[in-house]
């Protein structure tokens, strides 16, 4: 194991450059799944290393119930850092796997709940609620995906714009964008040096969504439009059940982006270019934290099965 084993607890360091140039130099599609992908390969793996560091510090513990030999003075010497790290790791999972388990059950909470309040409404693609305060967001159900808007949200918009907003959140529904946004959210929670990335992909996930509406309505203006007047009318709403129209991510941004010509779809960022640099930093981190993981993995595995079969 070695020092390879703490390696994925610091390698999204290696993240954060991308995660920056990402949102401003790539197409959002392209960087919402690639930002995602990382967040979730380097949370996977530093939740490993930790769950190996937790069986290094148990099994010096009296009372576990892990093997005896594994507490054997020969086998604590193949294995660093048993007396500090081993057992401080042990909190720490606990903490890890805490913190994901209240995301995942906030975001399943939160969605049966409006689930529930729109269930007797009719089973159809877009439910009008008759509220006067200004809101809009998609509600994934699998089969019955459904766009939410407010009365007063339809009142404060034009024909065009209302197209734009309906084009807007089925992006968000047909491209399964809170699927994105849960994954990277938990491997934040798993990992906090994630954070920037889960961030950056609550900006793409909605410029994404922006970039859809745009091709649909035909007109770029259009759509920056729509976002401008929504952020203003819905200020001192309450926040959306899921993802939002306007609200979520910096409407500023959003709208420099959409008056701007379209990013152009690469599946790689060029080398030559530092968000090319980034993203190949990011994908050496990400490799190495999967190979250091991996190399502990079967480290530990072997000495603890030479130890038990001894």
């Amino acid at each position: 194991m070695g020092v390879f084993v703490f390696l994925p607890l610091v390698l999204p360091l290696t993240a954060w450059p991308v995660a920056r140039l990402a949102e401003q130099h790539l197409h959002p599609r392209t960087a919402t799944r690639m930002l995602t992908a990382v967040a979730a390969v380097l949370a996977l793996c530093s939740t490993l290393c930790l769950a190996l560091l937790v069986v290094v510090g148990t099994a010096q513990l009296p009372g576990n119930p892990l093997p005896d030999a594994w507490s054997d003075p020969e086998v604590r010497a193949a294995v660093p850092y048993d007396e500090v790290a081993g057992r401080l790791a042990i909190p720490a999972l606990l903490a890890v796997l805490a913190a994901c388990g209240w995301t995942l059950a906030r975001h399943r909470r939160v969605r049966r709940r409006a689930e529930r309040a729109l269930a007797l409404l009719p089973a159809r693609a877009v439910a009008v609620l008759p509220d006067e305060l200004p809101y809009a967001y998609a509600l994934p159900g699998g089969r019955r995906d459904r766009v939410v808007v407010s009365r007063g949200m339809l009142a404060r918009l034009g024909s065009r714009e209302r197209r734009a907003l309906f084009a807007h959140e089925r992006a968000h529904l047909e491209g399964r964008h809170h699927r994105f946004l849960l994954a990277v959210r938990v491997a934040a929670r798993a990992n906090p040096f994630l954070r920037p990335l889960s961030t950056a992909v609550g900006y793409t996930a909605e410029r994404w969504a922006d970039e859809e509406a745009a091709a649909r309505v035909g007109s770029r203006r259009a759509v920056a439009r729509a976002i401008g007047k929504s952020a203003l009318v819905s200020a001192g709403a309450p926040a959306p059940t899921l993802a939002g129209f306007a609200v979520t991510g910096p409407v500023p941004r959003r709208v420099a982006a959409l008056l701007a010509p379209a990013p152009v779809a690469r599946a790689w960022p060029r080398v030559s270019t530092a968000t090319g640099v980034a993203a190949w930093g990011a994908a050496v981190g990400t490799a190495a934290s999967a190979v250091s993981s991996a190399n502990s993995a079967v480290t530990l595995y072997a000495i603890l099965h030479t130890a038990t079969s001894l």
